[in-house]
């Protein structure tokens, strides 16, 4: 049911309209035309349960590119 998806998603927010903020720009984002927004915000809840949607994911540097050097011509 739903409010077992909206309240282990408040175990990672602890402030409502925070979640409900953070849900429906997630919906926007995930949601495929020929699917249902119903469970398009299922699993966007079912994902917040999981893992903490505050939380970005880690940075990771990007490799060094060797830097090309010109010369006039």
């Amino acid at each position: 049911m739903r409010s077992e998806l909206i309240f282990g998603a408040l175990t990672h927010v602890s402030n409502r309209y925070q979640l409900c903020q953070l849900a429906s720009k997630a919906t926007r984002k995930l949601h495929k035309p020929n699917s249902r927004l119903q469970d398009t915000t299922n699993e966007v809840l079912y994902r917040f349960r999981n893992a903490n949607p505050g939380m970005s994911a880690p940075i990771t540097e990007p490799e060094a590119q060797p830097v090309e050097q010109r010369r006039a011509a």
